[in-house]
């Protein structure tokens, strides 16, 4: 089998590539370029508009696919010229330990400047309710009757087994949690074998986890690329029932519900939240958790009842997120409490950002190229974790050795048709600064022969 490094690994694909480009208005340059990966590929110029891939296409990208996978490589980026005789160099671009993969793009996505950094809404911890209490609705005797009136002889967790999984987890399950998994832990099927466990899955409205499957979800298991986690804002406004965080030492996923989504107990509610009550992480969103019940009792005896969903934690407050448009005003002020700045698709001229120069919050700045009026500013917003810029601000800040030294990440703002290897060579720059791993190229030369 060809491997990764093989011209002819790649070549079907190369062929292809240029039929569409011949049929295609060609990039800048006229370079062809892509990345592919086990998530899938992409190419620029885009393909002409033919249908579904055909099996050749297939073929060739499953080559590749197959390749990398033997180079246990995730995926790569990529750039061939192609001369009219066929004579052609392919660029293979390995994003390496440091680099995000970009989306839908053979550029590179976040550039992680501090390992295993995280963006600070990543960071954030449940604030403490010490006066937070269980919900009335809460009956652990109750929840015992229904639940042994739904699921006859089902077959229930020992104390020892519980133990464990509180060992495990690092926390103590709460009184109603202990309960369920007594009177008919999940995969203990009992008589009745499958239809005792879908009846038990019917009896709490969720498909329920085994005891060594539980798991807390902390903010690492709700990933999210840099490039879009340094522009969450994260926030629990006064009268919400959850807290809007991404992740809580608190929240104990116990079930998953039709979609798939972890469904919780919370130990950490919010100001209006009750003690245990049931909620659910929503796969379409990284922020807070959806209130389903104000208890596991709650839950089994009623169900999830319609308009019980709290939503007001994906609602920044005014000022926490802005874009460089709102600092034209100079009646609208600026919030201290400021976040996230952005351009916001401004389309003027250049701004400055001496309106935001001291705000002790402003962690994140993205700028679209041409909308700065001095990206040397940039050096005076102490707090910055993460900057997004174009090129030519980026290599005004290197230049000037203004790169702003508590950045944990970074990225390169480029239109998608843009010539992938100057905007890596200016990536490995950046990650130089903090000696992090480079972006790898390796060239392999071949022949496609005429078109």
């Amino acid at each position: 089998m060809p491997a990764m490094h093989d011209f002819e690994t790649w070549e079907p694909l190369l062929r292809i590539l240029r039929a569409d480009g011949a049929r295609t208005p060609a990039a800048p340059d006229g370079h062809l370029a892509g990345r592919i990966g086990r998530h899938g590929w992409v190419r620029v110029p885009r393909r002409p508009r033919r249908g579904r891939a055909d099996r050749a296409e297939l073929d060739a990208v499953e080559r590749v696919l197959r390749a990398l996978a033997d180079a246990e490589v995730g995926g790569v980026s990529f750039k061939a010229e192609i001369s009219p005789t066929g004579a052609t160099a392919l660029h293979l671009l390995d994003p390496g330990p440091a680099v995000e993969p970009g989306f839908a793009t053979p550029h590179p996505g976040a550039l992680l400047l501090v390992e295993g950094a995280l963006p600070e809404p990543w960071r954030r911890l449940p604030d403490p309710t010490p006066g937070a209490l269980p919900s009335p609705s809460a009956d652990p005797a109750l929840l015992e009757r229904t639940l042994r009136a739904r699921v006859p002889g089902a077959r229930g967790a020992t104390e020892a087994e519980i133990a464990t999984a509180e060992k495990r987890l690092g926390v103590t399950l709460p009184g109603e949690l202990k309960v369920l998994h007594r009177v008919a832990a999940a995969g203990r099927r009992g008589r009745g074998g499958d239809e005792a466990a879908e009846r038990l899955d019917r009896a709490v409205d969720c498909e329920l986890l085994p005891l060594d499957r539980m798991y807390v979800a902390h903010a690492p298991t709700r990933p999210c690329a840099w490039r879009s986690a340094a522009t969450q804002v994260v926030v629990t406004p006064p009268g919400a029932a959850v807290q809007g965080l991404v992740g809580s030492p608190g929240w104990i996923v116990f079930a998953v519900g039709g979609g798939g989504d972890p469904i919780a107990v919370d130990l950490t509610p919010g100001p209006r939240g009750a003690l245990g009550q049931i909620v659910l992480l929503d796969h379409e969103q990284v922020i807070g958790a959806e209130l389903l019940a104000d208890s596991l009792t709650d839950l089994v005896v009623n169900g999830c009842r319609e308009g019980r969903r709290d939503r007001r934690w994906d609602r920044p407050p005014p000022g926490a997120r802005t874009d460089l448009a709102s600092l034209t005003n100079p009646r609208a002020g600026v919030d201290p409490h400021l976040e996230v700045l952005t351009t916001g698709g401004w389309q003027g001229a250049p701004l400055s950002l001496v309106p935001v120069m001291g705000l002790p919050r402003l962690r994140t700045l993205a700028a679209s190229p041409g909308t700065l009026a001095d990206p040397l500013e940039i050096a005076r917003l102490t707090a910055l974790e993460f900057l997004e810029l174009g090129p030519q601000d980026w290599r005004v800040l290197l230049d000037a050795g203004a790169v702003p030294r508590g950045l944990a990440a970074a990225a390169i703002e480029v239109h998608r048709d843009q010539d992938p290897l100057p905007v890596v060579e200016l990536a490995n720059e950046i990650l130089a600064l903090r000696d992090r791993p480079p972006i790898t190229r390796t060239v392999l030369h071949g022949d496609l022969g005429p078109a």
